[in-house]
């Protein structure tokens, strides 16, 4: 689903007023019913993210530290049950998970007189039962399954729908009966930056020529788009030429403006893929 700069920036004005809840994404579904709940589910979590790295360092000097750690030991003395860590998120409008990272780090700190390791954290909050107090397990795990945009259990399921995304691309182009070289290949052969597809024989779509396609399974904004270009597109385009990129979740429109240049952007997969042996018949 495509949508022009002024749509997107209408719903991105929405989200900047609610709180980052699945109360919230259903009101944004409520608001906006002609758009795809994935489309408005990827917009919701991609401008939440924004947020949330906007406002980071506050949240990390060493007093607001103190001040949460504080806070969790006070809450759990008076009530042990209760979702303390959770509340005090949503309070200070921050990640969930991002506020028991904070409130973990600081317990292991002071219990093991060290800095924890960041694979030690890591581990803790994948599997809380491995921190070795069960009041703050119970709650470090309350902050992850209520956590809808950051956390190991939001990875796991992103990870999940990027891979589902590749393998349904690459049906696609066994269907379309398009030989191709997956990243998987071009990783084994030494390549670094490779996108998830290279095509053996270049197609044509809408009058360009393509000679790999990316699959991102994410809604397109100006700035996740701009970071991708700098980061993977012109590299791919440097060293394979020009390309396709399918935002499957949509993209502002006014972002496809290099097509002359050679990166095409879609929100499927296209129908109307010109084959070197298909040109050859017409003839």
């Amino acid at each position: 689903m495509k949508l022009s700069k002024a749509q997107y920036d209408e719903i991105a004005q929405f989200l900047g007023h609610v709180q980052p809840t699945r109360q919230s994404l259903r009101k944004l579904k409520e608001k906006f019913p002609s758009q795809s709940q994935s489309t408005l589910l990827s917009i919701f979590s991609q401008e939440y993210q924004k947020q949330i790295k906007r406002t980071h360092a506050k949240h990390h000097t060493a007093e607001a530290v103190e001040t949460y750690y504080q806070r969790y030991l006070n809450g759990v003395m008076k009530n042990a049950a209760a979702p303390v860590l959770l509340e005090l998120a949503n309070e200070v409008d921050f990640a969930p998970s991002l506020m028991a990272r904070i409130v973990l780090e600081r317990f292991l700190q002071e219990r093991e007189q060290a800095i924890p390791s960041k694979t030690l954290i890591n581990s803790m909050l994948r599997d809380p039962s491995q921190i070795p107090d069960g009041v703050l397990a119970n709650q470090v795990y309350q902050c992850t399954v209520n956590d809808c945009c950051y956390g190991p259990l939001v990875d796991c399921i992103k990870h999940a729908i990027g891979h589902e995304h590749e393998v349904l691309l690459r049906e696609m182009l066994l269907e379309k009966n398009l030989s191709f070289i997956a990243e998987d290949q071009l990783r084994a052969k030494g390549y670094d930056k490779t996108p998830d597809f290279i095509l053996e024989v270049p197609v044509a779509v809408e009058g360009h020529i393509i000679h790999w396609i990316e699959s991102k399974a994410s809604f397109g904004d100006e700035s996740s788009h701009q970071a991708y270009l700098q980061d993977q597109f012109w590299s791919y385009w440097n060293r394979f030429g020009p390309g396709l990129v399918i935002y499957w979740y949509g993209f502002i429109e006014e972002l496809d403006c290099h097509r002359e240049r050679g990166i095409l952007l879609k929100d499927c997969f296209p129908t109307d893929i010109v084959t070197l042996r298909h040109s050859m018949a017409q003839r």
